[in-house]
């Protein structure tokens, strides 16, 4: 089982306060990039599984963090 990197790890930490879930970032992302993004698809990015500029890109605007590749 993969672990989360630490991006993934900051995404997580930002969940929590206040509590949302993936599922309610999957439907931020979509909104933000037209894209059709899931749960276990956040997953795999916040695990390196899998890698979108994209996304990671969605997700920082949306989180207001910081984006690992920059």
């Amino acid at each position: 089982m993969a672990e989360y990197t630490p991006f993934g790890l900051a995404v997580k930490t930002k969940l929590l306060d206040p509590p949302r879930t993936q599922e309610w970032l999957a439907a931020e992302i979509n909104k933000d990039t037209g894209m059709s993004v899931d749960g276990p698809y956040i997953s795999k990015i916040l695990k390196g599984v899998r890698k979108s500029e994209r996304v990671t890109e969605s997700i920082c605007r949306i989180l207001d963090i910081p984006n690992p590749a920059k």
